[in-house]
């Protein structure tokens, strides 16, 4: 396997679940991401222009390959709302073979879905 079939979560924010279910559907749908997992609503704090800012956020988790995170990581910044999106690339180390083949299967056919 190479570096580039090797999987990546890749993790943001959204500012509500609605925001996040309709990035989670674009991206897989285009076979960026096989999957990708809506969480509850959790409570961010962060500063941002000179203040301490506190917002409730939806946390989108996305499973993706290292071959596909830069058009995913694109993709993402254009269509989500934040000026500067959290996007977290974690490389995933070891898992369940089936499961890790399967995101590589989803992904790898985007051209030809």
């Amino acid at each position: 396997m190479t570096n580039h079939d090797s999987l990546v979560l890749v993790h943001t924010t959204c500012t509500d679940q609605k925001e996040a279910e309709t990035l989670a559907r674009e991206l897989v749908e285009a076979r960026l991401a096989a999957c990708a997992s809506v969480g509850q609503p959790l409570v961010s704090v962060y500063p941002w222009q000179g203040r301490i800012e506190r917002d409730v956020e939806t946390p989108l988790t996305l499973k993706t390959t290292r071959r596909a995170f830069d058009a995913l990581r694109s993709r993402l910044a254009e269509r989500h709302s934040y000026d500067v999106p959290e996007i977290l690339a974690v490389d995933v180390v070891d898992g369940n073979a089936e499961y890790l083949q399967w995101v590589r299967d989803w992904v790898a056919d985007r051209d030809n879905p």
